[in-house]
């Protein structure tokens, strides 16, 4: 029976090895969860597995972790999913990133769009993108993933839609509607999700020209963030692993 917290390490992971913690994994364990020398943690390093290890307490600052084996590994996705979300204000692209990494997409690019009135660049962009994979992070320690999404460099709209290759690429938009059939099962999609103000036509055009396919669901407008993860749920549960 595994037991524990579960922890990230960006460290190789192998049975009978001792990794050393970093500060906040340190500080959870230590600090917060006051936890005791030989205590068990659940490491993960984003390769499928999950490991038990115990707590090595070296100092009030410092720890490692003792690994004894290989406890769990994640089953293959049946669907590639990656989803190209136009960056959305405050913390509303945080929740669609721990949210999307719980329902198992794959890969996560944040995008510019016309409608697009979040803009990041330079050291603004990079401390940004690092934000965004630590969320990814901390959702996969939450739900039990084993695996951790990507969470790719920001790119426009017509790069990303221009130079995607999946089975399915759906846009969130009612144009050129195909209908979800479950007997026709795609191992990969590219999801659009626009901004709260939407696509322009030119970009809808844009998309079409490069192969994607309207999706509308139902006859409410949703928000940006409650989109993405419908669409989530609906894309897993006809291909994917809620079936």
């Amino acid at each position: 029976m595994m037991s524990g917290p579960r922890i990230y390490t960006s460290e190789p992971l192998a049975d009978n090895t001792t990794i050393a913690l970093d500060d906040q994994a340190v500080t959870h364990l230590v600090r917060v969860l006051r936890m005791k020398e030989g205590d068990d943690v659940r490491l993960f390093n984003g390769d499928g597995s999950e490991y038990q290890a115990q707590l090595i307490i070296e100092s009030k600052k410092s720890a490692s972790a003792s690994v004894i084996h290989a406890t769990r590994q994640d089953a293959p996705l049946t669907l590639q999913i990656h989803l190209g979300q136009v960056i959305s204000k405050g913390d509303r692209m945080d929740f669609t990133i721990q949210k999307a990494t719980e329902l198992g997409v794959t890969d996560i690019t944040p995008l510019t769009s016309e409608r697009c009135d979040v803009r990041l660049k330079g050291d603004r962009m990079e401390k940004k993108l690092e934000h965004w994979q630590k969320v990814a992070i901390s959702a996969c320690e939450q739900s039990g993933r084993n695996t951790v999404p990507v969470v790719h460099p920001p790119k426009s709209l017509s790069e990303w839609s221009s130079g995607i290759e999946a089975d399915r690429k759906l846009l969130l938009h009612p144009h050129n509607q195909k209908p979800l059939v479950s007997d026709q099962s795609p191992e990969s999609i590219a999801l659009l999700v626009g901004p709260e103000g939407g696509f322009s036509d030119i970009e809808v055009t844009q998309c079409q020209e490069a192969g994607f396919d309207g999706l509308l669901l139902g006859p409410r407008i949703l928000r940006t963030e409650t989109a993405a993860l419908t669409a989530l749920s609906v894309l897993q549960y006809v291909w994917g692993d809620f079936r």
